[in-house]
């Protein structure tokens, strides 16, 4: 089975590290893990890995944030893939630092990648996870906290978060969204 993976961030060096660029971190360390590495081409980089027969297609938008919408629908139509193979990794500062919480379906939550893919495939129905930042900023304070950079400690905890994620997409193409919801949406130690 195939599935488009694809992870939401900035292109840029100066967007690398920033918390807004979690679905980009996610992607790369499975890339890198994989032994794989993204090529450019329309509306972004690509990377493909097989694992236990499946194949996932690895896209990075090149489109910025807030206009991944045009990335997301080239790519399942090109594709061919239904919404159900399709699963979306984003940064969410609605919930604590490093937590995942994977959904079917469902709003935007206020982010601007998010909201775009929906008003471009037209429906809210395709999976998403969605990876904490936390929330540590003043009021006023939420674009610079967005596309700030990650603080020592909190790099420092990335690979763990990263892999958790990795894991979290493998279940969902192994077992469904549903009981890969089970797994991803666990609380961590």
């Amino acid at each position: 089975m195939n599935y488009l993976i694809v992870g939401l961030g900035n292109i840029g060096a100066e967007y690398a590290n920033t918390r807004h660029n979690m679905g980009f971190m996610v992607l790369d360390a499975w890339a890198k893990a994989s032994n794989t590495v993204f090529e450019t081409s329309r509306y972004g980089s690509i990377a493909e890995i097989s694992f236990k027969g499946n194949r996932f297609t690895l896209l990075k938008p090149s489109t910025y944030m807030n206009l991944s919408g045009k990335a997301v629908r080239y790519w399942t139509g090109q594709l061919k893939l239904p919404l159900e193979q399709l699963l979306v990794i984003s940064d969410d500062l609605n919930i604590p630092f490093g937590t995942l919480r994977l959904r079917k379906s469902g709003s935007a939550g206020g982010h601007n990648g998010l909201t775009n893919i929906t008003e471009m495939l037209g429906t809210q129905d395709y999976a998403r996870m969605r990876v904490g930042i936390g929330n540590d900023f003043s009021r006023g304070g939420q674009i610079d906290f967005v596309l700030g950079e990650l603080s020592p400690e909190e790099m420092e905890m990335m690979p763990e978060i990263c892999s958790r994620a990795i894991e979290g997409v493998k279940a969902f193409a192994a077992m469904g969204v549903d009981k890969a919801m089970n797994i991803v949406n666990t609380k961590q130690k």
